[in-house]
């Protein structure tokens, strides 16, 4: 059975003495000075100036190329596994309650309600935990979808990690050479697991699984990539695929994190949205994006944070700051119209 080490999560190593700043790796939780904060405003607002209309369109019909190129070039030797998956995401672990999450940020009431509402609708609509039909996956008990998934660097340490007889795991990418990737790396299981090629900006395009079969959705450093206009729809379909109680979790870009301020004037595609020097692209985010888009889809906040952090360069005598925003949210149980609306002030 899965074992899980204790390590410590983000957010819990705080530099209080400048001196010792290159005594550890990573400092979490930095804070910034108003100093700090104008600074990367103004080296923003530098370099915003928006590249010719044609050539933005390039970059939007050809993504899908550029992406190809990129895995063909780096295949599986650019990426490291995230050994921290499963401190910030524990409901990827085994047996994991999605219900007894440690960080929900609703009061204790709120919480008992919402289990008593669990309770409720598990009684209900035993069948979503056992699913009929004809589909990979279809005899699970718990399902998680990987978006964006590149080579696999989250889907395989679940995987290898989750040993739980129930597990089944899709994993999708915009680019069929990640895919392909993903599907010839040995430890891909068919009887555990399936991976597609799938497009999230093409909300018409059918997934594998019904809507409200699944348990988990996972987006780490992928929505980023897609143009701002594409993301609401984009996520609003997704959400269609969880079951009630089912969350969706998070990982990606903050506003003037490192990767932001290094970027030269020229790649500016719109506003905090910009292109790298291989064609692929990214945004930045803000806490307040993220929380409109998800309960824009219908779902309730469980967790929404900034996780700024130093990177400390020990050999270079270097400092990186960088700037990462964390999200969970769930699927809003159905309730009846009197409850869900006294339910709702609670939570927001």
């Amino acid at each position: 059975m899965f074992k899980h080490v204790k390590r410590p999560q983000f957010g819990s190593r705080f530099l209080t003495d400048q001196r010792q700043v290159f005594q550890h790796n990573a400092w979490d939780n930095v804070e910034w000075t108003e100093e700090q904060e104008a600074s990367a405003k103004r080296k923003v607002l530098e370099n915003n100036q928006p590249i010719p209309a044609e050539k933005q369109e390039e970059y939007d019909s050809r993504a899908n190329e550029f992406w190809n190129v990129f895995y063909t070039i780096h295949e599986n030797r650019f990426f490291k596994d995230r050994h921290w998956l499963f401190t910030e995401f524990p409901e990827l672990a085994p047996q994991c309650s999605l219900n007894h999450e440690s960080n929900l940020e609703v009061s204790d009431s709120d919480h008992s309600r919402q289990e008593s509402l669990d309770q409720e609708h598990r009684k209900e609509v035993p069948s979503l935990s056992h699913t009929d039909g004809d589909f990979p996956g279809s005899s699970a008990t718990y399902r998680i979808l990987e978006v964006g998934c590149g080579v696999g660097n989250t889907f395989f340490p679940i995987l290898k990690t989750n040993n739980d007889p129930g597990l089944f795991v899709y994993c999708c990418d915009f680019s069929s050479t990640a895919v392909e990737l993903v599907k010839t790396n040995p430890e891909y299981d068919p009887g555990r697991c399936f991976a597609f090629v799938h497009d999230l900006s093409d909300v018409e395009a059918n997934y594998p699984v019904p809507d409200g079969t699944l348990d988990v959705i996972v987006l780490i450093f992928v929505l980023s990539a897609f143009h701002p206009n594409k993301m609401q729809e984009s996520i609003s379909r997704l959400a269609q695929l969880l079951k009630p109680g089912g969350v969706m979790l998070l990982r990606d870009y903050g506003r003037y994190d490192m990767a932001q301020l290094r970027f030269k004037k020229g790649r500016c595609l719109s506003e905090n949205f910009y292109v790298r020097g291989d064609g692929t692209r990214v945004y930045f985010f803000t806490q307040d994006e993220l929380h409109e888009m998800f309960t824009e889809a219908g779902l309730e906040k469980m967790q929404n944070l900034v996780d700024r952090r130093l990177q400390v360069n020990r050999g270079k005598q270097l400092t990186m700051y960088r700037v990462w925003i964390q999200c969970k949210y769930r699927k809003i149980w159905f309730l009846p119209c009197s409850e869900e609306s006294n339910w709702s002030r609670t939570l927001f």
